[in-house]
């Protein structure tokens, strides 16, 4: 017992050992422990530069997602700050604590970047399908449209005041609707004239290529 009588004669970090009989005192620092506090420092260290990191980046960020950076860069400076004392008394804890402040910043900056990622390929689909859909809307307007013939109307049999009323005769020289098609409207009016019609100078082409085709 008296071999190890002076063990915890110094603060624990330091143990002796008395040399049986020599009076010989060796101070003994353990190689674990200086290990340990060399690891936890490395992680405060990491922590204070993620935090650093942290907060350049929520300068950034949305409003929302930069709050929620900075408190984590919070959280790990508040990790990363602890007294000498405290590392070398419990430096697996203050690693550990510090270690985990990074993980926290790291899988949150990950989380946002994902979701901005996700967001702005969204928005560049979304942009490139109302760009096609303008293009063609443009090209929908800017092609020629075939206009519409207007409605037949009747040629009236009846002969106007001052006129003497003339029955549509067969037209012995009438020619195919294929050879009225070529002419122009004025041709095929003065046809008509000389066909005996009346009424025809309200008549379209489409009408008076009918009426001269009976």
């Amino acid at each position: 017992m008296a071999f190890f009588s002076y063990l915890y004669a110094v603060p624990r970090m330091h143990p002796v050992v008395i040399c049986g009989g020599t009076g010989v005192v060796k101070r003994v620092i353990m190689a674990k422990t200086t290990k340990a506090v060399k690891s936890a420092n490395a992680a405060l260290d990491a922590a204070a530069e993620a935090a650093k990191g942290a907060k350049r980046l929520s300068k950034t960020l949305p409003k929302k997602d930069a709050k929620k950076l900075r408190e984590l860069a919070d959280d790990a400076k508040d990790a990363a700050n602890v007294k000498q004392k405290k590392i070398v008394r419990r430096p697996r804890k203050v690693e550990k604590k510090a270690i985990a402040a990074i993980e926290r910043i790291e899988k949150a900056a990950d989380k946002i970047e994902s979701r901005l990622a996700s967001e702005a390929e969204a928005a560049e689909k979304a942009a490139k399908k109302a760009a096609k859909k303008v293009a063609e809307k443009r090209a929908k307007n800017a092609a020629p449209q075939t206009p519409e013939e207007p409605a037949a109307i009747d040629v009236p049999t009846t002969a106007t005041k001052g006129e003497a009323s003339v029955s549509p005769q067969p037209d012995p020289t009438a020619a195919s609707a294929a050879d009225l098609s070529v002419r122009t409207v004025a041709q095929l009016r003065a046809r008509a004239r000389d066909a005996g019609h009346t009424g025809f100078s309200r008549l379209n082409k489409a009408q008076l290529v009918a009426l001269l085709s009976v």
